[in-house]
């Protein structure tokens, strides 16, 4: 048996509504249509079944529901694609052995209630979360109740970093060019995120909570001994300051 713990999906009735309400110059519109196997399952099974026993854990594809919808109509996005990936998982069970729960993470009070929802009465394993929310850093107060949640239901959370095109290379700039957002800046926003989960105290906070990060845990594993080197400098650093 092969796991893949991160695949992504984009359910059918879901995909087409987020073409009814997605601005015109939907960036990603383009690159979905390229990618059938996100919204068509039988693209996707002999895909499988070319590797024997691969079985894919189903998380929604990008964008997140918050960066297209407003608070209100976020939580119907979210609710809509958790009943449909919990159907696949029903369905398929060979297949798909588990579902992460969709979140409207600019709306946290309903976010929370679907959390619920979603382990209980879908049987979903986790639930995701982007980086950042709406340009915000996950390690704002706002998000600590859900964090105080899955370390209560000692289930992970999967953090997928989230960067566009209008986010230019260099200040000067307007746009990013060669595709730099998303080869390095994905990447990048995921260490950011790392980084700031174990500086901010959260992991200290709630000593249960388990997070699986996508593309290879960002920078930090090919950078290990630079990030040791730096942090242990900026420690000799400050106890010479202290010491005088």
């Amino acid at each position: 048996m092969k796991i893949d713990i991160f695949t992504h999906i984009l359910p059918k009735k879901y995909k087409d509504l987020l073409y009814e309400i997605a601005p015109s110059n939907f960036y990603l519109k383009s690159v979905i249509e390229t990618l059938p196997t996100l919204y068509d399952l039988n693209y996707r099974f002999r895909i499988m079944d070319k590797f024997e026993g691969l079985m894919h854990v189903l998380t929604l594809s990008s964008p997140p529901v918050q960066e297209i919808a407003d608070p209100v109509k976020a939580v119907e996005l979210a609710k809509m694609v958790n009943d449909e990936m919990a159907e696949m998982v029903y369905r398929y069970p060979d297949r798909f052995p588990a579902a992460v729960a969709c979140l409207p993470l600019n709306n946290i009070d309903a976010a929370l209630e679907e959390i619920d929802r979603a382990i209980n009465d879908l049987k979903f394993r986790g639930i995701q979360m982007e980086t950042p929310v709406n340009d915000k850093p996950l390690d704002l107060p706002e998000f600590m109740p859900v964090y105080e949640k899955m370390s209560r239901y000692n289930l992970p959370i999967w953090v997928h970093p989230l960067r566009s095109a209008n986010y230019p290379d260099y200040r000067t700039e307007n746009r990013s060019k060669f595709m730099i957002f998303s080869n390095f800046g994905w990447p990048y926003e995921t260490t950011v995120f790392m980084t700031r989960l174990v500086f901010s105290g959260i992991l200290e906070k709630y000593p249960n909570l388990k997070i699986i990060t996508h593309h290879s845990g960002g920078m930090v594993p090919f950078l290990e001994q630079r990030i040791i080197g730096s942090y242990d400098h900026a420690e000799m650093l400050r106890g010479a300051k202290y010491k005088q």
